[in-house]
Formats: C-alpha cells, sequence, structure tokens
C-alpha cells in the first residue's frame, strides 16, 4: 500500500509538473519521469527535489488563482459603486466577472478530481470487473456533471451577450433622440422582456436538485436529417422552436411537450404525421375487411401493424397515438352505457356481480394448478391468470351495436347481461392495477411479512369497494338533483347549434371519468355511468345526443384499433404459429366452458338459452392485457418472452371473437332478431 501510495503521489506531482511546464518542456519532463519510473539515471535526493519543485509550482498556481479570484471580488465592488455606468452595463460587467470566477474554481476541481480518478483506478485492482464497472460509473456520474455545469456556463454567456446588446443599445439612444414610433417599440420591447422572465419556468434549475432525478446522456435527431446543410442553417431557429427529437442511452425517444417560450405558436409536426398517415390507410383496410365480411375493427388493427415497429416503422409518436386511442374507449363506453339504462342495470345486476367474480376465481383456480405442473412462479401464474380472464368491452360493444334487443316477456336480454359482466370486469381492471404492487412486494417478501401483505392486500380490496359505493351514492345524488336540469340547460342553448350539446355532453364525461379516477376506480366505469345517466331522461334524449356523438367516437375508435396493431408482430406469430395457435385455442374454449358453467349456474331456468351467447361473447382476451403485461414487465413480474407471448394470444383472440360470435348467434338467435354489427 505505500508503495501504490508513493507511485499515486508521484503521478499527481508529474501531472501537475507537466500542466504548470511549458509547451516545449513536455517532451523532457515525460522523459525524465520515465527515467524515475524505471529507477535510472536519478537518485533518491534528485527525486525528493523535482518532487518539491513540481508541488511548489502547484502551490503558486493555486496562489496566482487566489489572486485573481481577490482582484475581480474587488472590480465587482469597484463596477457596483460607480455612478457614471448604466444598470445594463453593471449587470453586464458584474455578469462577465462571475463568469470568469467560475471558470477558475471549475478548472481547479477538474484537476483534482482527475487525480482523485487517477489514485482510485491504481488502487484498484484490474481484475475486478465489479470495481471497473463502479469507477466507470462514477466518471459517467462526473461527465454528466460536467456537462451540465458547462451548459449552464453556455446559458450564462448568452445572457452576458444578451446585456451586452442591451448595454449598446442604451448607449445608443442615449447619443439620439427617438422618434415616437421608436418610443414605443422601445417600451414593447421592454414589456415583451418582463413577459418572458414572469412566464418562464426554471423547471431544469428546479427539478436537477430533485430526489430521484438523474442526469441522462442523450442524442438529438433533427428534423430534417437529409438536408444537412438546411440543418446548419436552422439550427438557431430550432433551438428555440424545440422541433428536434431526444434519444436517451435506453433508446426512449422524447418530443417536446412544453416548450421555454410559451409566446410562440407551436404543433408536434411527427403526431400531425402519424394521426394523419392513419386516417389514410385505414380506409382501403376497412374496406378490405367489410369486402371479405369481416368486421373494420381489424381493418383498423392491420393499419397499426403496417405502420407500427414490425411494418413501415412510421409511427414516431406512438405513446401520443395510443393516448389520443384511449380517448376512443371513453366514447365506445360512454354509448354503451347510453343504451345501457338503469332498469336494465336493475334487473341483471346480481348476475353482472357474481358472474365475473366467480370466472376470474376460476381461471386464476387453473392457472395455480397448472402454473404448479409447469414449475411456474404463483406470482405470475396469478398474474396470467388474471389478464386471460378480461375481455374486451368495446369489442363487444362494436357486436352489439344497432342489434336488436327487445326483452321478452319474463326472460333478461342476454346484451343486458354480457355488458354488465364486461362492466364488472372493467371494475377488476381498475382492481388489479391497483393491487399490483402489492403483490409484487408480497413475492419478494418472506414469510414473516406475507401476514402483513396479505392485510394490505385486504384493506386495499376494502378501499375499492368503499370507492364503488361512494361512485354509485354520486351517481344516484346526480341523477336525482342535476342531471334533468342539466340536460334541459343544454338542449335549450344549443337549439341550432350543436357545439353546446356536444361540448356538454363531452364535459359531463370527463366529469364522471374524473370522479371515478380520484377514488381509485376505473375510468372506464365513469364513461359508462356517464351514458346511464344520461339515458334515464327518455329515449328521445338517448337519440338525440347518440347522433351528435357517434362519429367521434368511430373516428377515435379508429385510432384506438390502430394503437392496439402497434403492438401486434407478425413475425413472431408467425416463428410460434403452432404454439400460440394452440394457446389461443385452450385460452378462448376454457374461457367458453367457464363461462357456460357459470351462467348455468346463477341465471334463471327462463334464460338459460342466452348462456351461449353470452359465453360467446366473452371468449376472448381483453386489449387491456396489453397494459397489465407492460406494467408487469416493467416490474419483474413476467418474463419479455411471457409479455410476447401474451400480446399473441390476445391478438389472435380477438381475430377468432367475430367467428364465435356469428355461430352462436346464428344458433341461438331467432332469423327476424338477428341484426349484428359484424
Amino acid at each position: 500500500m505505500q508503495a501504490i501510495g508513493f507511485v499515486s503521489l508521484w503521478m499527481l506531482s508529474w501531472l501537475f509538473g507537466g500542466l504548470a511546464a511549458h509547451p516545449g518542456e513536455h517532451e523532457d519532463v515525460v522523459k525524465h519521469a520515465i527515467k524515475l519510473h524505471r529507477g535510472r539515471g536519478a537518485v533518491a535526493t534528485q527525486r525528493r527535489q523535482w518532487v518539491l519543485e513540481s508541488c511548489r509550482k502547484l502551490s503558486g498556481l493555486l496562489r496566482q488563482k487566489n489572486v485573481v479570484l481577490n482582484k475581480l471580488k474587488n472590480a465587482i465592488r469597484a463596477v457596483e459603486k460607480d455612478t457614471g455606468l448604466s444598470d445594463e452595463e453593471k449587470l453586464f460587467q458584474v455578469h462577465t466577472f462571475e463568469i470568469f470566477q467560475k471558470e477558475l474554481n471549475e478548472s481547479e476541481n477538474s484537476v483534482f478530481q482527475a487525480i482523485h480518478g487517477l489514485q482510485r483506478a491504481l488502487q484498484g485492482d484490474y481484475k475486478d470487473v465489479v470495481n471497473m464497472k463502479e469507477s466507470s460509473r462514477q466518471r459517467l456520474e462526473a461527465l454528466r456533471e460536467a456537462a451540465i455545469k458547462e451548459e449552464m456556463e453556455y446559458v450564462e454567456l448568452l445572457a452576458a451577450e444578451k446585456h451586452q446588446v442591451e448595454a449598446l443599445k442604451n448607449m445608443q439612444h442615449q447619443n439620439k433622440s427617438l422618434s415616437i414610433l421608436d418610443e414605443i417599440l422601445e417600451d414593447v420591447r421592454k414589456a415583451a422582456d418582463r413577459l418572458e422572465e414572469e412566464i418562464e419556468e426554471h423547471a431544469f434549475d428546479d427539478n436537477k436538485s430533485v430526489r430521484g432525478v438523474n442526469f441522462e446522456a442523450v442524442l438529438r435527431v433533427e428534423e430534417d436529417e437529409a438536408n444537412s446543410k438546411r440543418n446548419a442553417s436552422k439550427r438557431e431557429v430550432e433551438d428555440d422552436l424545440g422541433l428536434s427529437m431526444l434519444i436517451d442511452s435506453q433508446n426512449n425517444q422524447y418530443i417536446l411537450t412544453k416548450p421555454r417560450d410559451s409566446t410562440i405558436p407551436r404543433a408536434d409536426h411527427h403526431f400531425i404525421k402519424d394521426i394523419v398517415t392513419i386516417g389514410m390507410l385505414s380506409l382501403p383496410c376497412g374496406w378490405l375487411c367489410t369486402t371479405i365480411g369481416l368486421p373494420t375493427m381489424f381493418g383498423y388493427i392491420i393499419c397499426g401493424v403496417l405502420l407500427g415497429p414490425s411494418g413501415l416503422n412510421s409511427i414516431k409518436s406512438i405513446v401520443q397515438v395510443e393516448t389520443l386511442g384511449e380517448f376512443g374507449v371513453f366514447f365506445t363506453l360512454f354509448l354503451v352505457g347510453l343504451e345501457f339504462s338503469p332498469e336494465r342495470l336493475r334487473k341483471v345486476w346480481k348476475i353482472s356481480l357474481q358472474g365475473p367474480c366467480y370466472m376470474t376465481v376460476l381461471m386464476i383456480a387453473f392457472g395455480l394448478l397448472w402454473g404448479h405442473l409447469l414449475q411456474i412462479r404463483p406470482t405470475q401464474s396469478v398474474f396470467i391468470s388474471t389478464c386471460l380472464s378480461l375481455s374486451s368491452t368495446p369489442l363487444v360493444s362494436r357486436f352489439l351495436a344497432g342489434s336488436v334487443r327487445g326483452d321478452k316477456e319474463g326472460d333478461i336480454d342476454y346484451s343486458s347481461v354480457l355488458l354488465g359482466m364486461l362492466v364488472m370486469q372493467d371494475v377488476q381492471l381498475g382492481l388489479f392495477i391497483a393491487v399490483m404492487p402489492t403483490l409484487i412486494q408480497a413475492g419478494a417478501s418472506t414469510y414473516s411479512s406475507i401476514v402483513k401483505e396479505i392485510l394490505r392486500i385486504l384493506l386495499l380490496i376494502g378501499q375499492i369497494l368503499f370507492s364503488l359505493a361512494a361512485v354509485f351514492l354520486i351517481c344516484l345524488v346526480i341523477k336525482t338533483y342535476l342531471i334533468g336540469p342539466y340536460y334541459r340547460k343544454l338542449h335549450m342553448e344549443s337549439k341550432g347549434n350543436k357545439e353546446i350539446l356536444i361540448l356538454g355532453v363531452s364535459a359531463f364525461i370527463f366529469l364522471m371519468l374524473t370522479i371515478t379516477e380520484l377514488l381509485d376506480v376505473s375510468m372506464e366505469l365513469g364513461c359508462f355511468l356517464a351514458g346511464a345517466l344520461i339515458s334515464s331522461q327518455g329515449h328521445m334524449v338517448t337519440e338525440e345526443i347518440m347522433s351528435c356523438i357517434e362519429p367521434i367516437r368511430d373516428f377515435l375508435a379508429i385510432i384506438f384499433f390502430a394503437s392496439i396493431g402497434l403492438h401486434v408482430f407478425p413475425t413472431f406469430v408467425i416463428y410460434e404459429l403452432t404454439v400460440l395457435l394452440f394457446l389461443t385455442l385452450s385460452v378462448v374454449i376454457m374461457k367458453f366452458v367457464l363461462a357456460v358453467l357459470v351462467l348455468s349456474l346463477i341465471l334463471p331456468k327462463s334464460s338459460q338459452y342466452i348462456k351461449w351467447i353470452v359465453s360467446a361473447g366473452l371468449a376472448q382476451v381483453s386489449e387491456f392485457s396489453f397494459v397489465l403485461g407492460s406494467r408487469a414487465r416493467r416490474a419483474g413480474i413476467i418474463s419479455r418472452e411471457v409479455y410476447l407471448l401474451i400480446l399473441s394470444v390476445t391478438t389472435l383472440s380477438l381475430l377468432l371473437a367475430p367467428a364465435l360470435w356469428r355461430a352462436a348467434i346464428m344458433k341461438c338467435v331467432p332469423r327476424p332478431e338477428r341484426r349484428s354489427s359484424t
């Protein structure tokens, strides 16, 4: 250790000696250092003398830096006391001195950090990969911090340059008389500067010291990569407009969400191009599916496949497209609730509550059994079973759209049962998402803490049930006191102007969505309840609102189904087609059989015939398994391979759903009543 310390001290002194030496002396210093290292041509006294001389040079540099810093402080005080300078000139000169002070301090710190890193490397073991990795991480952090400091210094230099320009303008204005127009423009300029200072958010400075914030290295890709000359000439413009894309070391891509200067309007051209492309390609894909007898929604999914990562890879704003597609789900469920009156809800509420719960419990039981046989972790088995137990509400809503669903005397309408069970599954989805973090912790806990985790899960379930009770209480108050006067006001204000009606209905949807979200319940349930509340005002109200909202729903549904196609990977399906077909058929058959079994137990004898139709509607996997699967993959519950299997099985089950639905309709529904949207 003494030898290592001596070598480290010698390297430190050699480096400082090299820094202090004249450039012409570098070669002699290096030769002298090599001789010292090999122990040739130097005695101990000469070696000590060389070290002392290098240390004296280092101390001389540090003393000289302190002298310069003191002079800069005195210069700053002198500038501040100088009454002959304007405020702009004082600000510019003081800013320049402060930047030079910071440059001296940062240069000194950089030298000592480099020496510290060299000493740490010499003391380490070159065979220890973990130690070298830690050293590399520390150097990376130091480089990131240095880059941040350099960026801040560059910004300060820009500010100093701006102050210099301001000072020059003021001097010119003092030397000549201004016209009325020049005075007006000068006042406008000052007001604009104050406006920028007021609205500018110092997000970088405010958040860089927040706990959990990390510095990352990113690549900046300009808007038009093909024309480098155009980029070079537009660099300053793009710096201001934020039209470029950032890519981090994990290959995540970022687009500007909020600009520094909010006075200039901006548009996300990537997002606009993505929506335009999806809209244009959805038309031929929808026509093709209509021609071969498939629902148009599969044409929109194919559109997403062609434009997504597995196809042309032309969609840049994938997150934004998926976010807009979520509004398609919201409006779809609103129209479902609009056709699902509270009277029908009261008629089937027991079946809607019991059916999904029984099916989920049975699916989890079968999943644990197969997981035990295949030696799969219980946490992973429970999660996969939960994903597969959900069914697609938007898909079944498209099946039921426009079909005749009048209740028979003493019978229960199959559409009421099916929609009620699907809405209950949407509630379960919110519960699964809420419970997932606790399940992750429970899977990693020891036996002594499992009891606490179970109590936490039970407490969380109790909170969800309390939230559901609060939601339905709010719905009761709205139905009794608010919804009637609210709609009459909208109807009166919207005569000759449908904008008010559409805006009022949309605002009510978003209000119910927000209420359920604040109560930690599924947002989809809020949209469904909004439709159910409005449907309580009568058939004429339902028809009027549906005629206004349906076009909006149809367009947003196109975006939603196209966003599903972005996560479909045909090459993976082709490679594992046999396994995926077997898994998909197994899941579809199992869900169908379990649904028939559960409905046989809870349906009245007079309505047993609808169990085949309801079971056919439930025998597929919900597209929300994508959401659950992505969260579970990030949390480490499932692997990448399992995640791709869930995506593929979900997609194939959705493709098989129309055929199974048609078969059930052909068998169980009399011919005069058949009118399905498929």
